[in-house]
């Protein structure tokens, strides 16, 4: 019998599918909680939101949560294209069906990207952004050793390739891994079997293609929501000396995670959340119901650090 590998991940999460057909398609989603909106939205990815089950469980308690699978990812249903205008207007729609418009909205990496253009053309429907490890908001050039990783992946899902992978978003994968190796390996495992699917591969080639275009700087001066960046120190993916242009270029607030790459809610979630609490202090006084002991690194420390 095939394992549930999307139940391994989300074992333990307080949090329920649903499904809702967006624009025609069918789009799976995650909910949870109660309180003020929260909308996680994954980075590029064939396993879709299901990587945000962690943190799903640590802010249950204080937000009332959305996390899509994004078309042709995770179990949702693909568009024909996946672009800036096509997200946009499933994006919007989304929003509206599930009763999160004026949301705080949480988007990672490719994704990350296309929430800021849209961000830049439809603020009023958000109420704050954050954004993490997104190449949009700068001059991109992707790593050449990505580069190859990412082609080989492409052309030959492995188990092999994909550890070949791993050290781009991960820091340090085997430290990651033995937290849990459970859920490490149904998430592996979980990439790969999506991997296999001919429209998971295309979308994620058209999101490649999408997510990483700079959007010019006379856009993303028009998003008018208080807008915050959170990255890993050591992002291998998309360099910290990204996000600190952009903090200095539009003025967002930048929290740097210590010890982390592209995926630090994986990596150091402690610190992660904390920096994510004081991105959205406003919404709640208290994110989670326990302190962290993370390292995080705010934007006011930075500036004092003259970095």
């Amino acid at each position: 019998m095939r394992p549930d590998l999307r139940g391994i991940l989300l074992e333990g999460v307080p949090a329920k599918e649903v499904r809702l057909e967006v624009n025609g398609r069918m789009t799976y989603a995650l909910t949870a909680g109660q309180g003020p909106p929260l909308v996680m939205l994954h980075g590029g990815i064939q396993s879709g939101g299901a990587y945000w089950g962690g943190t799903i469980s640590r802010l249950a308690g204080t937000y009332r949560i959305l996390v899509p699978d994004i078309p042709g990812l995770g179990e949702s249903d693909p568009l024909a294209r996946l672009d800036a205008t096509t997200f946009a207007d499933w994006f919007e729609e989304l929003l509206r069906l599930s009763g999160h418009e004026r949301s705080t909205v949480l988007a990672h990496s490719l994704i990350g990207s296309m929430t800021a253009a849209f961000a830049a053309q439809r603020s009023h429907k958000l109420r704050r952004l954050v954004l993490s490890g997104a190449p949009g908001i700068g001059r991109y050039r992707m790593p050449p050793g990505l580069l190859v990783a990412a082609i080989r992946s492409d052309l030959r899902p492995s188990h092999r390739n994909l550890e070949r992978f791993l050290p781009f978003p991960f820091l340090d994968p085997e430290r990651t891994r033995q937290r849990n190796s459970e859920w490490f390996a149904a998430f592996s495992a979980y990439m790969i079997d999506r991997s296999q699917i001919p429209s998971v591969r295309r979308t994620m080639r058209q999101l490649i293609k999408a997510g990483t275009k700079q959007i010019p700087a006379a856009e993303l001066r028009r998003i008018d929501v208080p807008t915050t960046l959170i990255w890993g120190r050591h992002d291998r993916m998309v360099q910290l000396q990204l996000a600190k242009s952009a903090r200095s270029k539009f003025g967002w607030p930048l929290h740097v995670i210590e010890d982390a790459g592209h995926v630090p809610f994986l990596e150091q979630p402690d610190a992660f959340l904390e920096a994510l609490a004081e991105a959205i202090r406003d919404d709640r006084s208290h994110v989670t119901d326990r302190g962290t002991q993370g390292r995080c690194r705010t934007a006011e420390t930075l500036l004092e650090a003259g970095e």
